[in-house]
């Protein structure tokens, strides 16, 4: 029943300070809310003390967990609490990370450079918290052969979160073909019945005939090509 960042940190020659949504770290969020674009307020908790709420302009629940990240670093720093979440209200975030692209009629467009299994998760995760009434579906187009190769079942538990999933074919980067290893591949691994291969040449045909909610691009390639 140990948490794992207590087993992590057991042997460290140094001061361990932790962090996350789960109560028992040292600091931690309360009371999240969301405004209509996603981007959440919380109260920030040192020890189970409220210290001062906070607000981003970046979405998602894992933005709380990396503000509380960033919270801790700054008060470690010595800077005052006042400081710090001046600093994050401010920050835009980054170009493809939960990227609120625009909605086209009712249809709302997120962009994540996201290319591995967790990544995938949080993501989808967060997307799934922000629209719970709606129809996610996902474009996913896994970056390297290697990459799909060896984490090939996580890539698929990840994938079976979304209502619906569709697969563009391997980015290659740098990398030559891997026999047998394609976004076939993936697809028979995962277990959800609303999932297909598609070509970019008929992504767009094929999203409209899935009538979403929310268009959640997914991948390290050239995917936000697509995307516009």
């Amino acid at each position: 029943d140990t948490p794992k960042y207590e087993m992590v940190a057991e042997n460290l020659p140094c001061k361990v300070i932790t962090y996350g949504l789960e109560h028992n770290a040292e600091y931690s969020a309360s009371d999240i809310t969301y405004d209509e674009f996603g981007h959440p307020t919380f109260h920030v908790l040192h020890n189970g003390a409220d210290i001062g709420i906070c607000s981003l302009k970046v979405p998602g629940i894992h933005n709380v967990s990396n503000a509380l990240a960033s919270i801790a670093a700054g008060r470690l720093l010595g800077l005052d609490n006042e400081v710090i979440f001046a600093g994050l209200k401010d920050f835009g975030g980054t170009d493809r990370r939960f990227q609120y692209k625009g909605k086209v009629g009712e249809v709302t467009i997120i962009d994540d450079y996201a290319h591995h299994p967790e990544e995938l998760k949080a993501c989808i995760n967060s997307v799934k918290e922000l629209y719970p009434q709606k129809k996610i579906l996902g474009i996913f187009q896994p970056h390297l052969f290697s990459r799909t190769r060896d984490f090939a079942d996580e890539f698929a538990r990840s994938l079976d979160l979304l209502d619906d999933t569709i697969l563009l074919e391997i980015y290659p980067a740098r990398e030559l073909p891997i026999p047998n290893v394609n976004s076939a591949m993936l697809l028979q691994r995962m277990q959800s019945n609303n999932k297909l291969l598609c070509s970019k040449e008929n992504l767009v045909e094929t999203i409209i005939q899935k009538s979403p909610d929310v268009i959640l691009a997914l991948g390290a390639g050239d995917i936000d090509k697509c995307v516009e």
